[in-house]
């Protein structure tokens, strides 16, 4: 006969997993519910998408610490600053910061779909009810800590390249990526690296919000449709699920972005969040935490579209062919 399982007060679940009452016990069990499948197609989603609309992002970065400093160009819109970009640097002025962009994204979305997925089916674990929204909620946002721990010197890197005005590449402080990052753990230590960590941390909730709304969205389309739990959808019905969630979270989120990208500013020093929010809204007055939210949009909504169908097609096919 076997052991009766045990009840977990904690999280509602039921295992048959001895040691599932301490903490080690519940991390192996997550761990057991990692599946490499989810990884590799959480970074086909970020890389494709990153390579597609990255000189967005450079839009969006630079529209962000845009604080009246003289040193920074002016540009009086989203078309303005590209042409201007353009007509100094050409297409590689455009794709400044893209190899730590395509690293960042992909190993962020390929770490996000992995923790999401392995936290989501530990939850389940045991369990034949749907899991709730705030279980959705709080799966995404374990998953967004642990994909930003790991992540976060990657973005300050991009940040730091994107910033890059001078036109004379000779003159730049920096010459790429690993280049950025050795002279950022030399100059300025592990802090350094870890700069705008707090309000990425912040970030997580973006992700969170973004994460329950795509899976209660997905719930209630079976639901209306009639249709089997994970029945595969058409492309369509992914970006459209993909694209309402993304405009929900970015409105709901956004200043933190704003927030993150000055304190990774190589140009400008703060002495921290609190410093930075003061000062924001001391000189610029609330709009100061939505500047560049027009080309975030625009770039973000078809991001997310191109990362989440790429994702649930890649994931199908690596799982069918295993």
């Amino acid at each position: 006969m076997s052991a009766a399982p045990e009840h977990d007060t904690e999280t509602g679940l039921t295992s048959k997993h001895p040691s599932a009452g301490s903490l080690a016990g519940k991390v192996k069990q997550v761990f057991d519910h990692v599946r490499i499948e989810n990884m590799v197609a959480g970074l086909s989603g970020g890389v494709v998408s990153t390579l597609v609309l990255h000189p967005l992002d450079l839009v969006k970065i630079r529209f962000a610490v845009s604080d009246g400093l003289d040193l920074r160009p002016k540009y009086s819109g989203i078309l303005h600053c590209m042409k201007s970009v353009w007509m100094q640097e050409g297409l590689r002025g455009l794709y400044q910061g893209v190899t730590p962009n395509v690293w960042g994204a992909g190993a962020s979305w390929g770490f996000y779909f992995l923790f999401y997925n392995a936290i989501k089916g530990y939850r389940k674990e045991g369990r034949e009810t749907e899991l709730s929204p705030t279980e959705h909620l709080l799966s995404a946002a374990g998953a967004g800590i642990l994909s930003l721990t790991i992540t976060n010197p990657i973005w300050v890197t991009k940040t730091r390249l994107m910033l890059q005005y001078d036109t004379d590449p000779t003159s730049k402080q920096y010459k790429g990526m690993i280049d950025t990052l050795v002279k950022i753990g030399r100059q300025e230590g592990v802090p350094g690296l870890y700069k705008g960590y707090v309000p990425g941390l912040f970030g997580t909730s973006h992700g969170a919000l973004q994460f329950m709304a795509y899976e209660e969205l997905k719930k209630d389309y079976y639901k209306y449709k009639n249709l089997p739990p994970d029945t595969k959808l058409n492309a369509m019905e992914y970006i459209t699920m993909a694209a309402l969630s993304k405009i929900f979270a970015v409105a709901i989120t956004y200043p933190y972005q704003v927030i993150r990208a000055r304190l990774q500013d190589q140009h400008n020093k703060y002495a921290g969040v609190v410093d930075v929010i003061r000062r924001t809204w001391r000189n610029e007055g609330a709009i100061g935490f939505y500047k560049g939210i027009i080309p975030n949009v625009i770039r973000v909504t078809p991001a997310c579209c191109i990362t989440f169908v790429v994702y649930e097609n890649v994931s199908r096919f690596l799982l069918r062919i295993n």
